[in-house]
């Protein structure tokens, strides 16, 4: 195994590293579809294509992602470049998929900051095309990830919770509470055996994995203590991506419910930099980057595109090297479980306030919205479309 383990990390070279940007850009200009696809995307380049990792593995690889919060299109991507070029590996191919959406967003947040969106009615259909989109990604998530009477039970429990105490405090201590509520419940589940190696040392992942659990804990005292403004943004945003389950699509209830009810940004600039976000290809987490640039500039644009994919690279840097004995120990797995039943019962929360609140304010909303989900569930046409059905429906609503 060591010799493995050396082998690889022979391969970390400059001709190594700059072809893993040129593919991971390339993908970066041209995945569109979400977190789904993009995982087809990869196949096809990756494995099918250049064969970097075989089949199996890229399996597991997945598999692992879809545990770990945060977005699991972007970290199967880190994962693979970290198995074929260590961690700077895992890092280039980090910024090629994800360095394209972030500049059209932001330089979209600038052009906006300039304009006055609050009375469009494209707005408004952005709102349902929001109310739509989500409602899809938790109907999904549910199916998957609470598909027994006991996982339901602690979804149910997150939900009144964290819809009748809305503090960052209760979202992080209904995650730890239902965690150790599914260690209790399903220490006994069986569960697969794995068999993948990364050319990272455990030492290296413990700092990492550390780091994670230290800033999500350190950050909010950080914030209440020093009263400043950038370390309350950083705060959000880690906190946000350290919190979702599912990719992308599911992230925006907790970014809404950080930013908009504290004044931060409008509701309005908020759901124009969501219809953009999916108009763009790469990952939806993007969506960070516009809003931190409307809230301090491009400078902020940075910032919020660094702390919401921290967690994601630290996780997926941390738990490589003991995904193995991670996925053979049961009562870690059970963890997971309640972990992964309560993210759901957070983000039906979310959804209802503010999302649905803020958007279904009258019947004929509430009809356009289900056309809208027929569009995107039914019919499975590609989310640019039912965005761009939204705006236009949206104005022509205002209208009547």
């Amino acid at each position: 195994m060591k010799k493995k383990k050396n082998n690889q990390n022979k391969n970390v070279s400059i001709p190594s590293l700059l072809e893993i940007l040129f593919v991971s850009t390339r993908l970066g200009l041209t995945s569109f579809g979400g977190p789904i696809a993009h995982l087809g995307y990869f196949h096809e380049e990756y494995i099918r294509r250049r064969k970097w990792m075989d089949e199996k593995h890229y399996a597991d690889l997945v598999a692992l992602c879809q545990f770990l919060p945060g977005p699991a299109s972007s970290q199967v991507g880190i994962g693979i470049g970290v198995m074929r070029a260590g961690v700077l590996g895992g890092i280039v191919s980090f910024l090629g998929f994800t360095i394209p959406s972030v500049l059209a967003l932001i330089v979209f947040a600038l052009l906006m900051q300039g304009l006055d969106i609050g009375s469009a009615g494209w707005i408004q259909g952005l709102k349902i095309v929001a109310v739509a989109v989500v409602a899809h990604a938790i109907i999904g998530m549910a199916q998957k990830l609470t598909p027994d009477i006991k996982r339901k039970a602690i979804a149910l429990l997150s939900l009144v919770v964290t819809l009748l105490w809305q503090t960052a405090y209760t979202q992080i201590g209904i995650i730890l509470l239902s965690g150790f509520i599914g260690f209790l419940i399903y220490k006994n589940n069986t569960n697969d055996d794995a068999n993948i190696h990364f050319p990272i040392s455990k030492r290296f992942s413990f700092i990492c994995i550390s780091l994670f659990f230290g800033l999500l804990l350190l950050l909010p005292i950080l914030r209440e203590i020093s009263a400043n403004h950038w370390i309350a943004m950083f705060d959000s945003f880690y906190r946000s991506g350290s919190l979702v389950f599912g990719g992308g699509h599911v992230v925006l209830p907790l970014l809404e419910r950080e930013f908009v009810p504290t004044g931060w940004l409008s509701e309005e600039a908020f759901l124009a930099g969501y219809g953009a976000a999916q108009a763009v290809p790469g990952p939806l987490f993007t969506f960070a980057a516009y809003l931190g640039a409307i809230m301090n500039g491009w400078l902020g644009g940075i910032l919020a595109t660094f702390a919401i994919f921290l967690p994601a690279f630290l996780l997926i840097l941390g738990t490589l090297p003991f995904w193995d004995s991670l996925r053979s120990n049961r009562k870690i797995k059970g963890a997971l479980m309640g972990v992964n039943a309560a993210v759901v019962g957070i983000l039906i929360s979310a959804f209802y306030q503010p999302i649905w609140t803020s958007s279904i304010l009258e019947p004929i909303d509430f009809a356009f919205a289900a056309i809208l989900f027929s569009m995107l569930v039914y019919w499975k046409l590609p989310p640019w479309t039912v965005v761009l059905t939204g705006a236009i429906g949206g104005t022509l609503l205002s209208f009547i």
